[in-house]
């Protein structure tokens, strides 16, 4: 098999096997590079579409690699093509842009006939994602979300208010305290990890239930998914 691959897509760069080979190899290459962001994903937003982009990105790439093969002109001209599409998507995570490198990397890396390099990079670069992402150095500082709302300062019961927080998160820490309506009520923001049993809309309800004088109660987490 290797010496298939080796005499009939080496010898001929440019002949329809090797071309729907690399195109072939650079999208599989990509959706275990998409699948890996997907299972590894922490933040407050998630884009469907990054992701697609992610998986489609490699065989244009591809395409683009074998197509230029060893000629500098053609190089330049497609260079020079290239240039006049503005892309304008800002990354708004750093992880994202090293994602897309890798999905870039599949493609460019199958278009010059390096298949093996492929292979061998981006299950390297998964499992390292994978380890990365189980790993107590992406845990150090975790939390679940943001916890807001504010209260009448004539109303505050802050033994009540910690019981609840207690009963339903594992690690809860006030981040800002600040006075709205002219020192008339407080505002409160916590970070907070919720208990493995508990849910947001248990803590959300039992807080406007046993503590009536609080408003505007926002709880933002991080796992939420929303489609960009």
């Amino acid at each position: 098999m290797t010496d298939f691959l080796t005499n009939n897509l080496s010898s001929s760069p440019l002949s329809p096997l090797s071309v729907i080979f690399a195109a072939a190899l650079a999208f599989i290459l990509s959706v275990s590079v998409g699948l890996t962001y997907i299972k590894t994903f922490r933040g407050l937003s998630y884009s469907r579409n990054f992701v697609q982009a992610l998986m489609l990105v490699s065989i244009i790439t591809a395409t683009i690699m074998h197509a230029i093969g060893d000629s500098v002109a053609t190089g330049i001209g497609t260079l020079g093509a290239l240039s006049i599409i503005r892309f304008r998507t800002n990354f708004k995570d750093p992880r994202d842009i090293i994602f897309m490198f890798a999905a870039l990397s599949s493609g460019i890396a199958c278009g010059i006939g390096a298949y093996l390099m492929a292979f061998v990079g981006i299950i390297f670069f998964d499992i390292a994602a994978f380890v990365l992402y189980f790993s107590q150095v992406s845990k150090a500082s975790y939390f679940d979300g943001i916890l807001r709302f504010n209260i009448a300062t004539s109303e505050l019961d802050i033994q009540k208010m910690g019981e609840i927080l207690k009963k339903h998160c594992k690690v809860f820490a006030l981040i800002t305290l600040k006075e709205i309506a002219v020192g008339e009520r407080l505002e409160y923001a916590y970070h907070i990890k919720m208990k493995p049993k508990t849910t947001s809309e248990e803590l959300v309800k039992e807080l406007k239930e046993e503590i009536p004088a609080m408003q505007n109660v926002a709880l933002l987490l991080q796992e939420t998914t929303v489609e960009l």
